[in-house]
Formats: C-alpha cells, structure tokens, sequence
C-alpha cells in the first residue's frame, strides 16, 4: 500500500466517521426534542391545540395537521400550497390547526393582521396573499409592513377597521399565549408540523403528504 492509498483510505475513514458522527448528533438532538415536547404535551395538554386556534377545515375531521408557522418564513411559504391541496383532497378526513411562531422581525403585525382578518371572516384570503406576496413585504431586518397591511386590504380586509381593532387585549392574548406555548414545547423552527400529537421529523413535502396520507387511510 503506497503512501497515496493510505491518505485516501484515512480520508475515506475521517469522512464516514464524520458522517456517522453528525447522523448520531441529530437523532439525539431529534430525541432530545421529542422529550421535550412529550413533557411539555404531558404538563399542559392544551399546549398544542388552544380554543382560540385558527382551524382550516371541518372542526370535527377525524385527522389533525398542526402547523407552528410564521407568516415571513419562506420555508413556511413554500409548504402553504401543499397544505392547501392536502385539504382540497382530504375535504372531509382533514382539519388544519394554525399556531402562531412570529420568529421574524414584523411576524407579530403579520399576525395581528391575520388576527383581524379572522373577525371579519377573510383570514384564508389574506393568509393567501400574504404567503404569496411575501417576498414584497417580509423582507429579513427591515419588513414593508405597511406593504403587508396593503395586500389584506386588496384580499378584502377593511383597514380603517382593522387597524382600529390590532391592539384589542383578545388579540394581544392570542400572541401571548402561541408564543408561551412554543417556548414550553421547545418550538425553535417553522414549520413545525404535528400529525395528531406526532411531530413530524422529517421535514419535506413528501413525507408530509405520505404521513398524511398514511393516517387517513388507516381511518377505515
């Protein structure tokens, strides 16, 4: 073996033990998140599901989606559409419960916004616009909030009411209250997606759709 094949070879051992070092690290941080979430369910039952929780679908549908997200995260708004198609076909089966996680710098007036847009019964349109026109307002460090507050006057949201109405205690209380919630379940990225009381780990579109789709099925 000359000194070539020896430095590939010790290479190729520090590469797969580097690899297997950072897949035992994340399936002990996964752990680690999962336990805290376990205490955190076993602690405050409600801590997932509020009654004041925006709920997408049927209130009654047999499946849960819980989704913890932030209206000026991308990652959020790439995965909008694919909960949108799950709902249009699971119309029945589905039921999609929205938590609020303003990481972002602005998320809490996004979401103040999508507070009065629920009580004049236009929160899906504007929840809609706001996702599809992010890049023009959520813009990291310095949003365009008044962009933000134009886009839900063009989805229907009457602003001279609305802006009277972003401070009302029922809507400071609902930040409040998402945001004990996701430090005690230890939420620290959007989205983070719950199947019933089940996070989901791996987060891509496929496996949302299959975990879905796999629960559904196996409603008889």
């Amino acid at each position: 073996m000359n000194r070539r094949t020896i430095v590939v070879s010790t290479l190729a051992l520090g590469a797969g033990a580097f690899a297997g070092g950072s897949w035992y690290v994340t399936r002990q941080r996964e752990a680690e998140q999962a336990a805290v979430e376990r205490a955190a369910l076993e602690a405050q039952p409600d801590a997932l599901i509020r009654p004041h929780s925006p709920i997408l679908g049927p209130a009654d549908a047999p499946v849960t989606l819980v989704e913890f997200f932030d209206p000026s995260c991308e990652a959020c708004r790439a995965f909008h559409p694919v909960v949108n198609e799950l709902r249009r076909e699971y119309p029945v089966q589905l039921r999609v419960i929205l938590r609020y996680t303003p990481f972002h710098d602005g998320s809490d007036e996004a979401v103040r916004i999508l507070e009065v847009a629920r009580r004049q019964n236009v929160f899906e349109p504007v929840l809609d616009i706001l996702f599809s026109e992010q890049p023009t307002w959520a813009l990291h460090g310095q949003p365009r909030l008044d962009r933000a507050w134009q886009l839900a006057g063009q989805a229907g949201l009457d602003l001279e009411r609305a802006k009277s109405e972003r401070l009302h205690p029922d809507i400071t209380g609902v930040l409040n209250q998402d945001m004990a919630d996701v430090q005690a379940m230890g939420i620290q990225a959007t989205p983070t997606f719950f199947v019933g009381s089940e996070r989901l780990t791996d987060l891509s579109i496929e496996n949302l759709r299959a975990t879905v789709s796999n629960v559904v099925s196996g409603l008889g």
